[in-house]
């Protein structure tokens, strides 16, 4: 297959992440140490297609407040509430670990795999599946590639190995989607670090779809309340 096959293959992936008008639901993240040590927060999540989107924890108690709003443009923004200000996330910061789990700001963006990354097929052992490998095309971006493992029949991602500095594997993400209506989503996301050694599950709780979801949620402001 040639370049504009495995680019059509991501932006399939792109299309089914970003199928929902807009989507809200809660978010559990549960994040194991290397000794086994489980903490669970809850947050909630508020989407609208794939460049706004606003998580804010609501549990444990210490968490209660702390947000995140990713904008258009690759714009991210955290509030603290002991800062009491909304604070901008620069290129660097994205590569940083997102509120303490094994997903960096980066992988947390929501923008566009085919937007940032250049994808080519490697050959597949598995007959229902596509390998893409993706290259920066911004060669300052956290990973040096990620491997994808893409599900033929509906084109979404079953597993995402991401590497460092070459061929230094770091990270591995594994999917579980499933249908509600017309959409499928990420039901369930692993993602573990193999040089810590930890992990950190997203499982996503009454999720809801087409909510028309104000613009006005998606503000800087918004970040206080």
């Amino acid at each position: 297959m040639n370049a504009q096959d495995a680019n059509t293959v991501l932006q399939n992936v792109d299309k089914i992440m970003s199928a929902p008008k807009d989507k809200q639901g809660t978010v559990q993240i549960i994040v194991t140490d290397k000794s086994g040590d489980e903490t669970v927060r809850e947050a909630e999540l508020k989407q609208k297609g794939m460049d706004k989107k606003l998580y804010r924890y609501t549990k444990p108690e210490n968490k209660a407040g702390i947000a995140t709003l990713s904008l258009p443009d690759d714009k991210m923004w955290l509030y603290m509430p002991s800062f009491g200000k909304a604070v901008k996330i620069s290129l660097l910061s994205k590569s940083q670990a997102f509120t303490g789990t094994d997903f960096s700001y980066e992988d947390m963006s929501g923008i566009p795999y085919s937007s940032r990354y250049t994808p080519e097929f490697l050959k597949s052992l598995d007959p229902k599946a596509y390998l893409l490998e993706l290259t920066p095309k911004d060669k300052s971006m956290e990973y040096s590639k990620i491997i994808m493992t893409v599900d033929k029949a509906n084109n979404y991602p079953m597993v995402m190995e991401f590497y460092y500095k070459g061929d230094e594997i770091r990270k591995v993400a594994t999917y579980k989607y499933l249908k509600s209506g017309k959409y499928w989503y990420a039901q369930e996301v692993t993602m573990k670090d193999i040089k810590k050694e930890s992990s950190t599950k997203i499982v996503m709780l009454d999720l809801k779809f087409d909510q028309g979801i104000s613009d006005d949620i998606f503000t800087v402001e918004n970040l206080k309340q």
